[in-house]
């Protein structure tokens, strides 16, 4: 990994993790690209993106379960949340980033500009960079294996 390249954990064929890769790359960066949900996790592992969050705030929140309201993460503690991602990681907010020793999960543009040093300029912060840019249950989404 060279001192401008991250490790992006996306969902493979997830239109927005294409849309955010697109964007690094343009700013200059490297990307070590790693499928999430074949990732062979550990809850340590896992726990070091979500840093100070709220547990409710880990989730990707088109995941079926949570969409369709079989899963209220408002109810968790953080190790049933881990567990759940464990053994479903489509549960787990994306993309991962790690750059060095930082670490995040989702697209936040404003912490990506304080922590990566880009040769290029980041865009002004788009909600659309992190919501389903295809839209849940859509046959691309479900080509990709979202279920």
């Amino acid at each position: 990994m060279t001192s401008t390249s991250i490790v992006f954990y996306e969902k493979p064929g997830c239109a927005t993790n294409r849309l955010q890769k697109q964007l690094l790359r343009s700013a200059g960066l490297q990307l070590e690209v790693r499928n999430l949900l074949s990732e062979p996790w550990t809850s340590e592992r896992l726990r070091s993106f979500f840093g100070e969050r709220p547990v409710v705030e880990w989730f990707n929140r088109s995941a079926p379960a949570i969409k369709y309201g079989e899963l209220d993460p408002t109810q968790l503690t953080a190790s049933q949340a881990l567990e759940m991602m464990l053994t479903n990681p489509i549960l787990i907010r994306r993309p991962l980033i790690r750059y060095g020793s930082q670490y995040m999960a989702g697209f936040d543009l404003v912490k990506l500009c304080t922590h990566l040093p880009t040769q290029g300029d980041l865009p002004e912060p788009d909600a659309e960079l992190e919501s389903c840019a295809v839209g849940q249950g859509s046959i691309g989404c479900l080509a990709a294996g979202s279920q």
